[in-house]
């Protein structure tokens, strides 16, 4: 192609892109603004207030405007001797004992689970159900079977202990069991909610590594530890953080089960918040305890993502 010709043809290329539709250049930004305005209005803006909220402590009345603390409801909240810091440093401890100790007992029970359920047995789809479906039950509804279990006089389990002349537990009236009577609920809601994500990874392994292990002369307990429990990482991750997640997001069974008795024992952090969002002089302490929430479920998430790439690489 000749030089000239060549250089018409480029300036005919530019003048036709100038001259695209309006609504074609804009077509891209239209399509996405719906979703980019629900996240504006009901995600950034809100958790935008929450922290600018978290520095100020509400007026008496309604009509004065804020007074600007600074991080004095932060230092408040890990202040033992002010009224709500007290509680909140107790709420806290709670709050990650519980969420620890679901996701210590869950996912070993939703992974072995998900290991007996993928060999061929018969009623295989009813097992799966059975274990499947305590997580499909509203959480109130679920607690509140569990209510009617671990109740002191009426309850099953202590009638069963009775049965055989065993010592009968107070199971929410005792501040050192009833934190042991919520991590059993919860595990029991949510374990087999996670034994469908590990059956997934488990199922989407391919059977001829473990045909050329076997034929290497490694065992079960060699296949599952070399094997399985490596490539089944990035499932270990996503239920980890989805575990960690609901663990602090705890609050409907504590409705039916204690409402945090006794003494805050058997107290979360979310219903804690739940039960002073209706006094005004706690906003400012509600807001940054909502900023401390986040913060922690930013730090475990981002840790575990660094965690688990780091080991991806070593391997």
């Amino acid at each position: 192609m000749d030089a000239p010709l060549q250089a018409v043809t480029t300036s005919t290329l530019k003048v036709n892109a100038r001259r695209k539709p309006l609504l074609t250049v804009l077509m891209p930004y239209l399509l996405i603004a719906p979703t980019l305005i629900l996240i504006i209005v009901f995600t950034l803006y809100p958790a935008t207030r929450t922290v600018i909220d978290s520095f100020y402590e509400p007026a008496r009345a309604a009509r004065e405007p804020s007074n600007f603390v600074g991080l004095q409801n932060y230092v408040d909240l890990f202040d033992r001797s002010h009224y709500i810091g007290g509680r909140f440093m107790q709420v806290l401890g709670n709050t990650l004992v519980f969420t620890f100790g679901t996701v210590v007992f869950s996912l070993p029970i939703a992974l072995g689970t998900a290991l007996l359920l993928n060999r061929r047995i018969r009623g295989l789809g009813l097992w799966r159900f059975s274990l499947f479906y305590p997580s499909l039950l509203p959480l109130l509804g679920a607690a509140s079977i569990w209510a009617f279990l671990f109740s002191d006089s009426v309850g099953l389990i202590n009638a069963v202990l009775k049965s055989f002349n065993i010592p009968t537990v107070n199971w929410l009236g005792n501040p050192d069991m009833v934190m042991i009577a919520i991590i059993v609920v919860n595990v029991w809601k949510q374990a087999g909610y996670y034994m469908i994500f590990y059956l997934a990874g488990v199922q989407n392994i391919p059977r001829d590594m473990y045909e050329a292990a076997e034929l290497d002369g490694a065992g079960y307990f060699q296949q599952l530890v070399y094997l399985t429990l490596p490539l089944l990482r990035r499932t270990t991750l996503f239920v980890l953080v989805v575990a960690f997640t609901f663990g602090f997001q705890t609050v409907e069974q504590l409705q039916a089960l204690n409402r945090g008795n006794p003494a805050d024992r058997g107290n979360l952090m979310l219903y804690f918040i739940f039960q002073n969002i209706g006094e005004r002089r706690n906003w400012g302490y509600i807001n940054a305890m909502t900023v401390i929430l986040v913060g922690i479920l930013l730090v475990f998430t981002v840790s575990n993502f660094v965690f688990f790439e780091r080991g991806r690489e070593n391997d």
